[in-house]
């Protein structure tokens, strides 16, 4: 079916033409019906299947024009870079309309987002902490709020913004539509429906464990001491449009981005301690292909949404199961297929059998070809890891699975 059989505005349809969008993807299919209908609704689907155009579009097919008695819908994101994403469609799909749409986040200034809802806006893109700031102020009243959108539900839960999300559906209309989207659907979920829905329909699009098979993935065992070595190996090796590299910390993600400098790469960093315009300038940078490698930490594994990223490489392998799908679903995107490498030292046993046991399917274990491997005892003995799940205890030593693609040991190429 195509988007014109879906009841949008033709002001909202020619955006979505402007866009390049040609077939709506299945979350959009049942979706947008939904949003339409009035009636509350609960998605999940996995990342890069177009959730955000799955709500903006209804919405402001529902919305029309502008109107100036202040913002009649309001969207809450976890993190900057998801609002800032969510604002920028909610722009490019109302381009042939006068509907305003506002972003409210943290790591800037105050003056802009003010002068904005003073001049009067209908769509409001927020993070909770900043929200809260201006309904504080009395600068932001949420009276006027016909429709609520939480985005990445469970994300905005990992990061303990219940409490404010409950305050602020609390001060929205209790007359009104409610949507949650997200990309797994926790029992935690459920105690936030239970006040702030009602009745709704619920969605589901796909496996939330599960990794799209559009994603070829595969571990690399390698020794603490050789990480390096054989990320920049693989770099080599592979035939790439765009890589981002994980690290499990901040001060990790930025020494593997100077020592990737020194090897003559171009390198883009995101991380907490960015300033905000540090963290536009790396996006921007990334999208553009000023910068080829884009390292971040688990921040971006839902804030980042770049068309392109032929391949993802965890350098630290991620502690949680759920973090592993989120980071390498940040290829393989929009239908396209993507690479995704996991480099795991013999500490990492435990994280890595506790993902397969997640994922519901065992991992590729692979070996570049060429790359000269050490043995333990070529490395002097180091402490026990502290604080760590997994310590010690090798690999099983079992010969490396075949390719995945069927060709045992290479490296895999652009398609």
């Amino acid at each position: 079916m195509p988007f014109t059989k879906l009841g949008l505005g033709p002001n909202f349809l020619r955006g979505v033409q402007a866009m390049g969008y040609t077939e709506p993807t299945p979350i959009q299919l049942r979706a947008i019906p939904v949003v339409l209908s009035g009636k509350d609704l609960v998605a999940s689907a996995q990342t890069g299947t177009g959730k955000t155009a799955a709500f903006a579009l209804p919405v402001l097919t529902m919305l029309g024009i502008h109107k100036k008695e202040g913002p009649r819908v309001l969207v809450l994101e976890p993190t900057r870079e998801l609002a800032a994403q969510v604002e920028t469609a909610f722009r490019d799909f109302g381009r042939y309309s006068d509907i305003r749409a506002t972003v409210l986040h943290g790591g800037v200034g105050y003056g802009r987002q003010r002068s904005e809802l003073r001049a009067g806006t209908d769509v409001v893109v927020a993070t909770p902490g900043r929200l809260m700031d201006f309904l504080q102020e009395g600068e932001l009243r949420l009276g006027g709020i016909q429709i609520l959108i939480l985005d990445e539900v469970d994300r905005m839960l990992d990061m303990g913004f219940i409490h404010d999300v409950k305050r602020i559906v609390q001060k929205c209309p209790p007359k009104r539509q409610t949507l949650f989207f997200s990309a797994t659907v926790p029992p935690e979920i459920a105690a936030v429906a239970s006040f702030a829905l009602r009745d709704p329909v619920r969605v589901e699009i796909g496996v939330s464990r599960s990794v799209t098979t559009l994603i070829t993935h595969a571990i690399y065992q390698v020794h603490q001491e050789q990480k390096f070595e054989l990320l920049l190996a693989l770099l080599a090796a592979i035939d790439f449009n765009s890589v981002l590299v994980f690290s499990r910390t901040k001060h990790g993600a930025d020494r593997i981005a100077r020592r990737l400098r020194e090897a003559n790469h171009s390198v883009a960093v995101l991380h907490a301690n960015r300033s905000q315009n540090q963290r536009m300038e790396a996006l921007e940078g990334f999208r553009s292909g000023r910068y080829e490698v884009m390292v971040a930490t688990d921040i971006a594994a839902r804030g980042i949404d770049v068309a392109g990223v032929s391949h993802v490489i965890n350098y630290d392998v991620p502690e949680n199961p759920e973090d592993y799908v989120h980071r390498i679903g940040r290829t393989g995107r929009a239908q396209a297929v993507g690479d995704a490498f996991t480099l795991a030292t013999p500490e990492n046993n435990s994280d890595v059998r506790a993902i397969e046991r997640f994922i519901g399917q065992e991992i590729p274990k692979l070996k570049l070809e060429g790359f000269t491997y050490k043995s333990a005892s070529d490395f002097p003995p180091r402490p026990a890891p502290q604080g760590r799940r997994g310590g010690g205890g090798g690999y099983s030593g079992r010969p490396s699975a075949p390719h995945p693609r069927g060709k045992p040991g290479a490296h895999w190429g652009r398609r």
